[in-house]
């Protein structure tokens, strides 16, 4: 294959293809103010009851501390001291997480694949929070810039959500996939049963 100049097309090898995927990453984190960052907190190693502890929330989110404690077989002092140190340390997410989109009224769902101008990406996710439909936006590397999901009534809403994320200026092209089934449901417990220290 060949470019209008015939100069041949190079193949990039995967460490080249590496390589220019973290330029660009490192590009976006140069222009994005420090807020519009989101830097996950680095948890300390889990022990054993740490991973019980999250594992009787992941069965019972709801479950109380004196619950968790008869469970588990611990005071209730230790489950509330070990919930506070996970808590501070951002094992547990925000609670909306647990809110269906449609039972609130917006049963369809999809996620935009956006491509954006990359100097003007902190000013385009400023402006992405304030379209009520944006459930959850996540920065890529690659030929796709943003992975939009959005939650609409229906079709047509769905048309005028895309083509007000289009509007955005720096905001050159979007694709659109439907979600048409969840084939696996959010989880951690396969991460939890990786986690657990080796007996």
């Amino acid at each position: 294959m060949i470019r209008g100049d015939h100069e041949p097309v190079r193949r990039l090898t995967p460490v080249q293809q590496l390589a220019q995927a973290i330029t660009v990453s490192l590009r976006i984190l140069h222009h994005a103010p420090r807020d519009a960052l989101v830097v996950s907190s680095i948890v300390p190693p889990l022990d054993r009851i740490d991973l019980e502890l999250l594992g009787a929330l992941a069965d019972d989110h709801r479950a109380t501390v004196v619950a968790l404690s008869d469970r588990l077989g611990l005071s209730r002092n230790t489950v509330q001291a070990r919930m506070a140190r996970l808590d501070k340390a951002g094992a547990f997410l925000s609670y909306q997480r647990a809110i269906s989109s449609r039972a609130l009224g917006f049963p369809i769902e999809a996620y935009l694949s956006v491509m954006v101008r990359q100097h003007d990406l902190p000013r385009i996710r400023e402006h992405l929070a304030l379209v009520p439909e944006v459930m959850q936006a996540h920065g890529l590397s690659g030929a796709v810039d943003l992975l939009v999901r959005v939650a609409c009534r229906d079709a047509q809403h769905l048309f005028d959500t895309d083509a007000r994320i289009l509007s955005i200026d720096g905001v050159e092209r979007t694709e659109t996939s439907l979600v048409m089934d969840e084939v696996i449901p959010y989880r951690v417990v396969p991460l939890m049963e990786l986690a657990r220290p080796e007996r």
